[in-house]
């Protein structure tokens, strides 16, 4: 099978990494640097497998700058390119998918699209209306930042949004190139198959809002959290995954996703929806409020990922502090070592770590690392049990 695909970030570049050992794959990404970088065999991504896989020479794999090239090369057109909330007119930024199938359409009318790229619901149907045509399925992706090859390795399910032997012949596709042979494969149609990926993200939202809601009562109240939670868990229908409290839940789903969602549900009943947004700028004004409560004159930011080892931040939760501790006049400095900047929104950042912690009154960290040992009495956490979930 040829594929092309278009936009190179966790999803485009995992899913490109993933086909390309059955398939013949050609990746296109609007940044030409990236493109220098990953013909090269250089991630520009953090991600254990991504370079594992960038070192294989066995991958039926190009990289190339030339987007008709791309268009023209694939059976199947695979679209990763992103998809950004706009807070102005609470909807998902579409533009960039709708670029790439309009100019896709101009060279090859025939081209069969795949959209990875999280939409709005009901957004396939509106797109197959437009561009009077059929060739459009939605196959929503389920990964981690950081982790995004390998959960594409080792997938929970694979979702098309195509309730026909297209479908099923995308599905296959992805699961003969999974490791996993026993993969739960679900076909729906396309608006069901959006609504899916929307709920899933909401889902996780929830519950990270849920342990971090737990987490304020425990910390106003004096009570060990950490005792809290193990007890939950300990009901198997609650579980002890997905429960270690943060500063919020941030990066570049969760937060666009929730909030598309509950854009979606105008015009039907609902508490929850809204109130899991709410609950995530609740518990950063909490998160602020604490620091603050500390009397400090200088606020270090120990790193702006929003995982150990990453070197993503965008949306990182821990920004929203940032903003609301500048607000109150307090002097705040950030310890970054992906950032080659002087300066993130008018922080200093500061190169070396002695130099950092000898000048901040309190060090906040989303996530503990061994590094911050030496300066423990600095530091202020919620991370109760030292991992990213």
């Amino acid at each position: 099978m040829k594929i092309s695909v278009f936009g190179l970030g966790y999803v485009g570049l995992a899913n490109t990494l993933l086909l390309s050992q059955k398939e013949h794959v050609k990746a296109y990404d609007i940044v030409e640097e990236k493109i220098n970088l990953l013909k090269k065999r250089y991630s520009p991504l953090e991600d254990k497998e991504v370079h594992e896989f960038l070192e294989r020479d066995d991958l039926n794999i190009e990289f190339t700058k030339d987007f008709e090239e791309a268009v023209k090369f694939g059976e199947y057109l695979i679209i990763a390119t992103p998809t950004d909330y706009d807070e102005k007119k609470n909807y998902f930024n579409t533009s960039t998918v709708e670029d790439v199938i309009e100019k896709a359409l101009a060279i090859k009318p025939e081209a069969t699209f795949i959209i990875k790229s999280t939409v709005p619901v009901g957004y396939t149907e509106e797109l197959r209306k437009k561009y009077k045509t059929e060739n459009i399925i939605f196959s929503p992706e389920f990964l981690r930042e950081g982790r995004a090859l390998y959960d594409n390795l080792h997938p929970s399910r694979i979702i098309v949004g195509e309730c026909s032997e297209l479908g099923e012949e995308i599905a296959n596709m992805f699961k003969e190139n999974a490791l996993e042979k026993d993969t739960e494969v679900l076909l729906t149609h396309s608006t069901e198959a959006e609504a899916i990926k929307l709920f899933s993200n909401t889902y996780l939202a929830l519950r990270v809002a849920y342990f971090n809601e737990l987490d304020t009562y425990a910390e106003s109240r004096g009570l060990n959290t950490k005792q809290i939670i193990e007890g939950v868990g300990l009901d198997p229908r609650i579980g002890s995954h997905y429960n270690n409290p943060s500063f919020g839940y941030g990066g570049y789903c969760l937060p666009k996703d929730t909030k598309q969602l509950r854009a979606n549900y105008e015009d039907v009943p609902s508490n929850i929806i809204g109130a899991i947004v709410d609950a995530n700028t609740t518990r950063k004004d909490f998160i602020a409020e604490q620091i603050l409560a500390k009397n400090p004159k200088i606020v270090g930011i120990y790193r702006l990922t929003m995982k150990a080892n990453s070197d993503n931040f965008r949306y990182s939760s821990i920004q929203g502090i940032m903003k609301r501790l500048k607000a109150k006049g307090i002097e705040v400095v950030v310890f970054e070592p992906t950032l080659d900047e002087e300066e993130f929104f008018h922080s200093k950042v500061i190169k070396n770590f002695d130099e950092f912690k000898n000048m901040s009154d309190v060090i906040v960290s989303n996530r503990f690392e061994q590094k911050l040992k030496e300066v423990e009495e600095k530091v202020y956490t919620r991370d109760i049990f030292g991992k990213d979930e």
